[in-house]
C-alpha cells in the first residue's frame, strides 16, 4: 500500500505516542503523521523533540505537541495525556513505545537496574494507559497499542530482566482488552524481533562502542535465527502499529503481533 493510499486513514484522530526522541518512536510517529493524525510526542529528554515535531508537521500531521516527562511517574503520564486533551479535546489513540531495557546477564543486575528496566518498560505502559483510559472511557472509543519484544517468546542472551518487563506488557494487553472490549476500546500489542535501529546496526562492527557494550550478544548468531535473513525495518513496525489503530479494526483486540522476519512463528 502506497503512502497516498494510506493518507487520511487517521484524519481527525488524536494520538499520544511515547518514547519519541529517536529510533522506533520517531518511525511510528512519522507513520501517524502521514495518516493524518494530530500527535503528542513524549520522552524523558527534550533534546530532540522540537526537531522531531517539526519533521512530523512536514510529514503531514495537522498538529503536533511535544512534552518532556518521566512517564514512569504518574504525574508525567497524566501531564502527557492531558496535553492532548487540552489541545484537541480528547485522545483517541495511545501508542506505548517508551522503553529500553538494561541488557545484561541476570546475575549481573542489581536491584536498581532491574527496577529501572521495569520502570522504563512496564510502569510507563501502566501509567500512560491509565491516564488515557480515563478519557477514552468517557467517549466509549479508544485504540491502545503496546510495544513488547519477541525475546519474551524466543529467549535471547542477557534478556531475562527485560523480558520480565515486556512479559508484563503482554499480560496487561490481554487483560485490558477483555475488560474494556464492550466500551469501544481495543488493546493490542506489537512485538518486534530484531529491528534495524542505529544501535543494533552498529553491533555488526566489532570495533564500535556499541559492540563492546553488548558483547554478551553475538548479533551474527542472532541473525542466523531469522528466516528472512535481515532485520525488520522501523517503518515496517510503524505500519503495523498504525493499522491496529484504524477505526475499522474493532474486531482486532487482545492480540500480540510478532513482527520478526519469521524468527518465531505460530
Amino acid at each position: 500500500m502506497s503512502a497516498q493510499d494510506r493518507a487520511g486513514k487517521l484524519e481527525g484522530q488524536v494520538a499520544v505516542i511515547t518514547g519519541t526522541a529517536r529510533g522506533l518512536g520517531v518511525a511510528i510517529a512519522t507513520q501517524f503523521a502521514q495518516d493524518g493524525a494530530c500527535i503528542v510526542i513524549a520522552d524523558r529528554s527534550a533534546e530532540t523533540l522540537p526537531e522531531v515535531a517539526a519533521a512530523l508537521l512536514a510529514a503531514g500531521a495537522p498538529g503536533v505537541k511535544w512534552i518532556a516527562e518521566d512517564l514512569s511517574k504518574e504525574a508525567g503520564a497524566d501531564a502527557t495525556v492531558d496535553l492532548a486533551v487540552k489541545t484537541w479535546g480528547r485522545v483517541d489513540i495511545l501508542v506505548n513505545n517508551a522503553g529500553g531495557g538494561i541488557i545484561r546477564p541476570f546475575m549481573e543486575h542489581t536491584v536498581d537496574t532491574l527496577r529501572e528496566t521495569l520502570d522504563r518498560n512496564l510502569w510507563t505502559t501502566l501509567l500512560c494507559t491509565r491516564a488515557a483510559l480515563r478519557h477514552m472511557l468517557t467517549r466509549e472509543y479508544g485504540r491502545i497499542v503496546n510495544i513488547s519484544a519477541d525475546s519474551v517468546h524466543t529467549g535471547i542472551w542477557s534478556h531475562a530482566g527485560y523480558n520480565a518487563a515486556k512479559g508484563g506488557v503482554n499480560g496487561l494487553t490481554t487483560g485490558l482488552a477483555f475488560e474494556f472490549a464492550r466500551r469501544g476500546i481495543t488493546v493490542n500489542c506489537v512485538s518486534p524481533g530484531g529491528i534495524a535501529t542505529d544501535e543494533v546496526k552498529a553491533m555488526f562492527d566489532p570495533n564500535s562502542p556499541v559492540y563492546a557494550k553488548h558483547q554478551m550478544v553475538d548479533i551474527n548468531k542472532a541473525m542466523e535465527r531469522i528466516p528472512n535473513g535481515r532485520l525488520t525495518e522501523l517503518h515496517e513496525v510503524a505500519a503495523l502499529c498504525a493499522f491496529l489503530t484504524y477505526p475499522n479494526t474493532t474486531a482486532i483486540n487482545g492480540q500480540i503481533y510478532s513482527i520478526n522476519g519469521g524468527q518465531w512463528m505460530m
